[in-house]
């Protein structure tokens, strides 16, 4: 059983590191938002002069919530097996 509660204890440290992880992933996910919700109006020589970081900053996003996507369903099993881990400790526990 103390290998079971290390390795619970040792889930949660990394289920922590991810999640913080995560945190930081959706902050910054949430400032490129507010730089793509900028609008300026120009008309159609200027809008070809400055039209160059629209694209790269929306497939910088798109990756970005790829990235936020893979980091929370680490983050949900880690809990999970967690969870599980726990569960049958209090279970079992002789």
């Amino acid at each position: 059983m103390n290998s079971l509660s290390s390795a619970l204890h040792y889930l949660l440290i990394f289920s922590g590191v991810v999640s913080a992880v995560l945190v930081t992933l959706i902050v910054y996910g949430n400032a490129l938002d507010s730089r793509e919700d900028e609008e300026i109006y120009l008309n159609k020589r200027e809008e070809a002069m400055m039209a160059g970081d629209q694209p790269a900053l929306i497939r910088r996003m798109n990756r970005l919530a790829r990235a936020i996507t893979v980091v929370a369903t680490i983050t949900g099993v880690t809990l999970l097996a967690s969870a599980g881990i726990w569960v049958y400790l209090g279970l079992f526990k002789s």
